[in-house]
């Protein structure tokens, strides 16, 4: 028998995305709705249609957060009529396997880990694009923003990934956000190893990444902080929804 969502509650977990990139903030939504159990296990999500009017984006947006959470392992699809998105058995365990399984000091500490790096890293951001960049350094920045796009496979991404922000804090010149940065990197490194690679998202973070590198180089420092920003918050926001 299918399991009936608790439509009543929809309004409340369900609301208008904002931001720049809306697929981070509807997996986020969507998983925080089956992590609460507003739609158990055995149940199918409302219609594409009105999940996209619900969420206020496009259907083409809404389908590729759908397709994270199938990656995920949340929910399986089928097409045509009396298909849907069904929310599978296997979320209960992707669920029981997240940070529900940490200690809530734990859990706390990452999710201050999260807030942290928004404050951290955009200010590291715009301290690299305030200085002037010897050519070695503009050299350095170029070669590893193109290594993360060339990276192949989870790990080796992540850790390029990694490479290129440790990159620009250390053209920050401070010793300290270097420390904060490298710091806060460890944690994200953990957390987002617990996640599957999302394909939409790591083309956002690659277009996010060349937009920063572009701004440090040509100086633009309240521009490299507000792209940094939204870059951490894109990233925060799949892992509240997929994690916590």
């Amino acid at each position: 028998m299918t399991a009936q969502p608790h439509e009543h509650l929809t309004a409340a977990v369900l609301r208008p995305v904002r931001g720049h990139h809306a697929f981070e903030g509807c997996v986020e939504q969507l998983a925080t709705a089956i992590r609460l159990g507003v739609y158990p296990v055995g149940s199918v999500l409302p219609p594409e249609r009105e999940l996209a009017e619900r969420l206020a984006v496009s259907r083409a947006t809404l389908r590729e957060a759908i397709a994270a959470l199938r990656q995920a392992g949340l929910v399986e699809t089928r097409r045509g009529r009396g298909g849907g998105s069904t929310v599978t058995s296997q979320a209960r365990a992707r669920i029981r396997g997240g940070l529900s399984r940490l200690s809530a000091a734990t859990k706390s500490e990452w999710l201050d880990a999260l807030e942290f790096r928004r404050v951290v890293e955009p200010g590291a951001a715009h301290l690299a694009a305030s200085h002037e960049l010897a050519d070695p350094d503009r050299e350095r920045l170029t070669a590893t923003e193109a290594a993360v796009h060339d990276a192949a496979g989870k790990r080796a991404h992540r850790q390029a990934d990694s490479r290129l922000h440790l990159t620009i804090a250390a053209l920050s010149g401070s010793a300290r956000l270097q420390e904060a940065v490298t710091s806060v990197q460890s944690t994200l490194d953990t957390m987002l190893a617990a996640i599957p690679a999302l394909d939409t998202n790591i083309g956002h973070s690659h277009h996010q990444h060349r937009l920063i590198c572009t701004a440090i180089l040509n100086g633009r420092a309240e521009r490299a902080r507000k792209v940094m920003e939204d870059h951490c918050d894109d990233t925060a926001a799949l892992l509240r929804g997929l994690l916590v």
